[in-house]
């Protein structure tokens, strides 16, 4: 027997050896600086804050699904409004566009890496820490010797709410610093994103034959720099106010409310190109492959990108119609708003143009496309009316509005994410998600989507506010609530079956191979999952579409430029 052999039965073989596996890696997770683990717990990390922020948006529809219902209290009501809303912006939204990034940017290009891999694992901590400081405002928020609860100032905290007068204890606190942290992480991923683009692209891949999913995160950490900034600014400002009796925001005192809605909301209005542009990148791979044609108007679609990203950073006060500002100063919001319209209109056309006369194949990763393509269109509609100022006065901080709002955030963005999951599964894990579960998953969130969004614009149009616990029956609103709750748990099943669908096909799905889709960008190129080295030789590319070059040498159209 040798020196290293156990005898069978041995206690060190299972009681000691094997938690030592499980601590060696624990502790490969923790201290990791590779861009795909990375990547991978940003999107654990969000996955896990959907779930919560899912959970706290079901209790606040079970509590509006009837009239004089006291199943939650008034303030336990508005700490769930606030947590909810923190949570999918800051917690989950941001995460799951810096883990996708993350994880492809460096791939797509032909790179083995971020270009700052110790400033990348430092910014995921920065954000795991941010959040967790959040809710440990559950434990801590009323002070050392007091009871603890959440933040309830809602997730825009509009001033003076916040001030130390009306927001005793530290829960306000800690919000606020959790936001400036899960800021600082966010600049950290933008900055590396930006240099890894620019500086680390292999031999051929030039600006134009970037995937357009590189371009539109480019756009976007760029977007993140600028709007970032207003934001830390004010929660800086905001904790000066309570402990230093800076007053910034105190109008008894000199200070102006108004100005923390502007600062806010710079950073607010942008947020949601900052989301809804990563979710365009998934859209622009996804509809190519299923449609077996090149993306329509690459150049286009390019210059849309960074039109809507320049045009984003001016429409700000169109949610602030109604604080008082001079006609010239709606006017010139409701035309900025409208203005940026026009980009957003060129790549429904350009992913249309792209489907037609393809050969379209509606496997799961499609049919989300499919479904966001819909639903954006009417959330730019809705998005159109709430720019014109005397529309928006009659219906500010309506349900209309919150209806608006999760047609982008949800009809869009959580459809377009779910698309990016069935399509890159497989590279991740090397296997495959069931489709039957897939299709089951898609059309059970789909009608679960449409019957809670589109009959809550219904008691917004009746004049139902937006931040309200309980209302009073025979107003018309107590069907819809009802109709609009039940939407919500038809939501939640199907995110429990694309949850039970992840796990299953990880340990019994079946093997993806490197290509399953039969793609083209450099991704495809390599192992499922990736080596840590992710090539082993540096790719040279040619076109757009390098991975078609390789497998279709004979094709002219491989080489298109």
């Amino acid at each position: 027997m040798s020196d290293t052999t156990l005898p069978i039965g041995s206690v060190e073989s299972f009681d000691e050896r094997h938690p030592k596996l499980w601590l060696e890696t624990l502790h490969d997770w923790v201290v990791t600086v590779d861009h795909k683990k990375i990547g991978l717990m940003y999107v654990m990390y969000a996955l896990l804050f959907l779930v919560v922020a899912g959970i706290e948006a079901l209790l606040m529809r079970v509590q509006l699904a009837v009239p004089h219902n006291d199943f939650l209290s008034p303030e336990t009501y508005n700490r769930l409004f606030t947590m909810h809303g923190t949570t999918m912006v800051f917690l989950m939204g941001m995460p799951l566009i810096a883990g996708i990034a993350n994880y492809l940017v460096p791939l797509m290009i032909g790179a083995r890496d971020m270009a700052f891999p110790r400033l990348n694992a430092f910014s995921f901590w920065l954000t795991a820490f941010g959040g967790l400081l959040l809710y440990y405002s559950f434990v801590g928020g009323q002070g050392l010797y007091g009871a603890g609860s959440a933040p309830d100032v809602a997730w825009f905290a509009y001033a003076p709410l916040t001030e130390k007068a009306f927001s005793p204890g530290h829960a306000t606190d800690y919000w606020a610093l959790a936001i400036i942290l899960t800021g600082f992480g966010s600049v950290g991923s933008a900055v590396n994103i930006i240099a890894t683009t620019i500086s680390m692209r292999c031999r051929g891949m030039t600006l134009f034959r970037m995937p357009l999913l590189v371009w539109l995160n480019l756009v976007v950490a760029c977007l993140i720099l600028v709007t970032i900034t207003p934001l830390t600014a004010a929660q800086i400002m905001l904790e000066i106010d309570r402990y230093l009796g800076g007053h910034f925001f105190d109008t008894q005192a000199g200070g102006s409310a108004v100005i923390w809605i502007h600062f806010f909301w710079i950073f607010g209005h942008p947020e949601v190109y900052v989301l809804v542009l990563p979710a365009f990148a998934i859209v622009n791979e996804v509809i190519p492959v299923f449609s077996r044609k090149a993306i329509f108007g690459y150049p286009a679609m390019v210059a849309a990108s960074v039109g809507i990203g320049f045009i984003s950073l001016g429409v700000w006060a169109h949610h602030m119609f109604t604080v008082g500002m001079t006609s010239f100063s709606n006017a010139f919001f409701t035309i900025s708003t409208q203005l940026v319209g026009i980009p957003t209109g060129i790549k429904i056309f350009n992913w249309l143009a792209t489907m037609w006369g393809g050969k379209v194949r509606f496997a799961t990763p499609m049919l989300f496309c499919t479904g966001f393509l819909f639903q954006f269109l009417a959330a730019g509609l809705t998005g159109i009316m709430l720019s014109i100022a005397p529309w928006d006065w009659q219906l500010h901080n309506s349900y209309f509005v919150v209806a608006h709002f999760h047609y982008v955030l949800v009809g869009a963005i959580v459809f377009c994410v779910f698309a990016g999951f069935y399509y890159w599964y497989p590279k991740v894990t090397g296997r495959m998600l069931n489709e039957t579960l897939g299709k089951w998953h898609f059309w059970l969130f789909l009608i679960g989507f449409h019957v809670t969004f589109d009959f809550m614009h219904i008691p917004g149009l009746l004049g139902m506010p937006r931040q309200i616990y309980t209302y009073e029956p025979g107003r018309g609103w107590e069907i819809w609530n009802m109709i609009v709750s039940l939407g919500g748990v038809i939501q939640a099943i199907a995110v429990l079956i694309f949850v039970c669908n992840m796990v299953w096909s990880y340990f019994r799905g079946p093997i993806a191979g490197a290509d399953p889709w039969d793609a083209w960008t450099l991704e495809w190129t390599t192992t499922s999952p990736p080596p840590l080295y992710n090539f082993a030789s540096d790719p040279i590319v040619s076109s757009r579409r390098p991975l078609w070059d390789l497998k279709h040498p004979e094709d002219p159209d491989a080489s298109y430029e």
